[in-house]
């Protein structure tokens, strides 16, 4: 073969005009080995406060970048990169969790003397992975940005290495990620061993054409959503949850609990719809199975948790399982409903972990639920806005919680899953009470002893946009209402 040859066969398909659907992640790839080198030969000391801002200002230069590619589907790589209006709002997605991220993080990272660059980094490049995710046309390519997220995540749950609640976590992640990712990768080799493809829109017009499928194929489709249940940290693969969100750093579990959770849920709602859109009838009843333990075993299992981190760990499961049921619908209005509520998840999560941020007691972080007690009477203003995100996460009108769950409930009822829906407002109504118990501690309970005074800008300003939003947000729902329908549709008439 001689190099021109070679050169058509890598680079595929790819014209010049083309390169402007992969230029966000060109641009954040760039950057952010920019940043590692600098990193390197920075000045101690006297550049922390740059490594968090330039990465601001590169995540929002990703963001125009990728509201720039929103319009007609673009297909390069020899069909394994998307670009459509549903990634594109995937992408904007994560950008914004992974700025609320940084914002939080900032004071906290000041106090780990020469770590901010490392946190960034991984930070960064976690993000990349997940904008490949959320683009992927072809299992390979899934399989490669998941890894790539996956191996940086790793890292940050570890992060903080001298101490063994952190190691830990690291250490339990990492095993039980690699077999999940094991799994998946043997599911999607029998994918193609029995299809002979790997490409979504090749698998979809094959199902398509054929009314039914293997037995291999099908148990290679349930591998394939074990390795996304984990991801999504649904039942019964949510074990490593609890405990990763207790020994991480907080503004890892923060990060965990937004970003990667915003990838998980846009790739799982891809690979459902389009790949296996035909199989709905094998995949369905699972997905139902799925989101109902999800949103019982959240509800139940966080009653008893004395850990905040490990109570907002079970909350993250119970809202995994609102949002596949919005999957498990399997039409326009589902997915719509998936990614509104995905949208302020996020702002409801990244607040409650900012709110965590600021317990801090003789210098040391404090996280059990009872050092809350009577935070009411000593510092009102946190004690109002950790309630209101509480309220909100409960699923209590006017607050954005409650739109997220609304829209879920009725996509699940449009698509004839009335049951479904009605076990999750239950599910709900259930989950309220260990909301309601935290509000109890704060406003109920004889004061402790009162947290040190924070003055972190940055901290206080990302809490501050969650407030808005989660207050806010049924002023004016309809711009985010009307992006969510535009990418449901790009998703599923493509």
């Amino acid at each position: 073969m001689n190099k021109a040859t070679l050169a058509t066969a890598l680079l595929g398909d790819i014209r010049m005009s083309q390169f402007s659907a992969l230029s966000p992640e060109l641009y954040l790839c760039g950057w952010s080995l920019f940043m590692l080198i600098y990193g390197v030969y920075r000045i101690k000391r006297h550049s922390d406060h740059f490594m968090i801002f330039s990465s601001l200002l590169i995540l929002a230069i990703t963001a125009l970048l990728v509201t720039g590619t929103v319009g007609h589907k673009v297909v390069i790589m020899n069909g394994m990169f998307i670009a459509d209006r549903f990634a594109a709002m995937a992408k904007c997605l994560l950008v914004v969790a992974s700025s609320l991220i940084l914002l939080l993080a900032s004071s906290w990272l000041r106090e780990e003397e020469g770590r901010p660059f490392e946190f960034v980094i991984l930070m960064l490049f976690s993000t990349l992975g997940m904008m490949f995710m959320v683009s992927s046309a072809d299992f390979l390519t899934m399989y490669m940005a998941l890894e790539m997220s996956s191996l940086a995540l790793y890292v940050l749950a570890s992060f903080l290495r001298d101490h063994a609640k952190s190691s830990e976590a690291g250490l339990k992640y990492f095993v039980l990620g690699a077999l999940a990712s094991g799994m998946m990768l043997f599911g999607i080799s029998l994918v193609y061993g029995f299809t002979g493809t790997t490409n979504f829109e090749n698998l979809a017009t094959l199902f398509a054409e054929h009314g039914s499928v293997s037995k291999g194929v099908v148990v290679g489709m349930i591998l394939i959503i074990v390795g996304l249940c984990f991801k999504t940290s649904a039942v019964p693969f949510h074990m490593w949850s609890p405990d990763v969100y207790e020994g991480a750093p907080t503004p890892v579990t923060a990060f965990f609990a937004t970003a990667p959770k915003v990838a998980a849920l846009c790739l799982f709602t891809r690979v459902m719809l389009q790949p296996f859109g035909e199989l709905v009838g094998q995949w369905a009843q699972i997905l139902v199975f799925v989101s109902i333990a999800s949103m019982i075993v959240g509800s139940l299992a966080a009653i008893m948790q004395t850990n905040i981190k490990r109570l907002l760990a079970y909350s993250s499961i119970g809202h995994a399982g609102f949002m596949l049921m919005g999957i498990a619908s399997g039409n326009i209005a589902g997915v719509q409903a998936v990614l509104i509520y995905l949208a302020l998840y996020i702002f409801m999560s990244a607040g409650a972990f900012g709110c965590v941020l600021l317990m801090r007691r003789d210098g040391h972080y404090v996280e059990n639920i009872k050092d809350l007690a009577g935070l009411g009477r000593t510092n009102p203003l946190l004690a109002m806005v950790f309630s209101l995100f509480m309220f909100s996460m409960a699923g209590i009108p006017p607050l954005a919680g409650f739109f997220g769950k609304m829209y879920v409930v009725l996509a699940a009822i449009g698509a004839g899953l009335t049951w479904m829906a009605v076990i999750a407002v239950i599910a709900s109504v259930i989950s309220g009470y260990y909301y309601i118990k935290v509000v109890k501690v704060i406003y109920f309970d004889e004061p402790a002893t009162p947290f040190d005074r924070c003055n972190a800008c940055l901290l206080n300003t990302g809490i501050a946009i969650c407030t808005l939003v989660t207050l806010l947000y049924f002023l004016c729902p309809s711009p985010l209402i009307m992006q969510a329908k535009a990418a449901a549709e790009a998703l599923l008439q493509q």
